[in-house]
This record gives structure tokens, C-alpha cells and sequence, in this order.
């Protein structure tokens, strides 16, 4: 019994397995266009998810700004508090959505 790599999701799997536990490929009946479909169908979902994540990353982006600027925060510590809070979602929600625009580009060059 050996380890090769699945032709369609490059994962480790026993020679004798009928069916890729990670990928559910049928490796008896899988032609090369079965193999290119579920390769396709793989990318389109992941970049999918990146996407769904970056417009998750511009609703906390748009959510922190408006706390920064419609906020009226009262001149006490805990006014302060709050407003520093109100930056720091809208810095996470931006460097998020910086990141996966990253992550977009590199997974459209693959």
C-alpha cells in the first residue's frame, strides 16, 4: 500500500482508496474533465469565501467610522475608551479588508 497524492485536491491518500476522503473524488470513474470541473468548482469556492469575508471586513470598517464620527462620546476616560475603540474596528475592518483583497489577487494568479 502506498501514499499518492490526489489528482484533484493534491492531498495524501492510500493507492487502494476507492473514493478521496478529503475531496470525495471517485478515483475509479474520474475522467480528466471530472478532475478539471471539481478543480474549478474548488477555486470558484474558495474565492467565494474570500469575498463573503472582505464584504464582512467593509461592514465593520463602515460600523467603526460611524461610531469615530457620528459617536458623541462624552469628554470622561470612558468617552476615550470608546472612542478608541470605535478606531481600532474601523483599523481592523480595513487592514481585513486590505488583506483579503491580497488574498483575492493571489488565488486568481493560481
Amino acid at each position: 500500500m502506498a501514499i499518492t497524492n490526489c489528482p484533484a485536491c493534491s492531498k495524501p491518500i492510500s493507492d487502494k482508496a476507492q473514493v478521496c476522503p478529503h475531496c470525495s473524488l471517485n478515483m475509479g470513474g474520474a475522467s480528466p474533465e471530472d478532475i478539471q470541473r471539481k478543480l474549478s468548482m474548488e477555486r470558484f469556492q474558495k474565492l467565494h469565501r474570500i469575498q463573503n469575508q472582505s464584504m464582512m471586513a467593509i461592514l465593520i470598517f463602515i460600523v467603526g467610522i460611524y461610531f469615530v464620527f457620528m459617536g458623541d462620546f462624552p469628554d470622561t476616560e470612558k468617552g476615550v475608551l470608546m472612542y478608541n475603540i470605535a478606531v481600532g474596528v474601523a483599523a481592523l475592518g480595513f487592514i481585513w479588508y486590505a488583506v483579503n483583497r491580497v488574498r483575492i489577487t493571489l488565488a486568481k494568479r493560481s
